[in-house]
């Protein structure tokens, strides 16, 4: 059994590399560990409560943890936890500048980064921490988010409806390259102005009625095509984009939602395109997960995404 706090779970018999889970193998993270999957928890719903959502997402990091424990290891990578960064004060905008802080430091080791959230809020501290982890550097950046919201609020103060403006704007004014796709969106959760804010600012997004399974080839071809265009890529998946009987454990629930069949088949693709720098879980809320249902969707995801994104390097 790890001795990090918050992984437990089943030990099989006899106890070699086959029966191995990630509680047994996960490790905490120093300055010199060799590259591999680090895992990075934003304990925050600060931005939810600014954004009047539900609370609660700030208990996500330790639910995800929990999940995460029991699954299997599929290969030899190094597993590390690089702790939480918590919001305890309200100050939203500390927290962030802290979590992009400790996420820069792991990418600057070559590790692929996957935050735990935490509100929505935790977009714009992972792109802040890639931004930093370039420094001078301009690669083509695309930030792929798999949300039924746009999140391109404008508001006095930071919430987790406003990371991607603010992502947009700092990359502008900073001269970064970087672009925008939403899987998803919900024509009945986002105002007429975000829709119009998306489309001044170039945004590319596709609905959630538009992502049926008749329409999947379509839209895997035209992900691969941007795919191979850009350098980096930033993943965010805002779990309630998932139907809300896939995912009901989140702040605002979808009404229609992208179903796994559709959602797992554009993960990988963007897994198998070796250009996956980070990608983070948000808006998981426990409190309102019965059976802790949408935490083991948002475990199988990541524990999906990261054995697919490491074959890729």
């Amino acid at each position: 059994m790890s001795a990090l706090e918050g992984w437990s779970g089943r030990v099989d018999l006899p106890e070699e590399a086959s029966t191995r889970r990630w509680h047994q193998w996960v490790r905490a993270a120093t300055p010199q560990s060799a590259p591999g999957i680090a895992l990075l928890g934003f304990a925050c719903d600060e931005g939810v409560r600014r954004n009047h959502g539900r609370v609660g997402a700030a208990e996500g990091p330790a639910a995800l943890r929990r999940m995460l424990s029991n699954l299997p290891v599929l290969d030899e990578v190094p597993l590390y936890d690089a702790g939480t960064i918590a919001c305890t004060d309200g100050d939203l905008e500390g927290a962030q500048a802290r979590y992009a802080q400790a996420l820069a430091a792991l990418l600057d080791a070559g590790h692929l980064a996957v935050g735990l959230g935490g509100g929505h809020e935790i977009a714009y501290a992972s792109y802040l921490g890639l931004a930093q982890h370039l420094g001078t550097r301009r690669p083509r950046v695309l930030i792929i988010n798999l949300d039924a919201h746009f999140d391109l609020r404008r508001q006095e103060r930071a919430s987790s409806g406003t990371p991607f403006l603010q992502a947009i704007e700092h990359a502008r004014s900073n001269g970064l390259p970087l672009e925008y796709w939403v899987y998803g969106i919900s024509a009945s959760a986002n105002t007429r102005a975000l829709f119009e804010t998306a489309d001044a600012l170039g945004v590319h997004y596709v609905r959630d009625d538009e992502l049926g399974l008749l329409a999947l080839p379509q839209r895997l071809t035209e992900l691969q095509a941007k795919l191979a265009g850009v350098d980096a890529v930033y993943l965010t998946l805002d779990i309630d984009a998932l139907p809300q009987a896939v995912a009901p454990g989140v702040s605002a629930p979808a009404a229609r939602g992208v179903s796994l069949e559709v959602a797992e088949p554009l993960l990988d693709v963007i897994a198998a395109s070796g250009k996956l720098r980070l990608l983070d879980v948000a808006e998981l809320c426990p409190r309102l997960d019965r059976d802790d249902a949408t935490a083991r969707v948002a475990a199988r995801l990541i524990h999906r995404l990261t054995h697919a994104a490491l074959r890729a390097r």
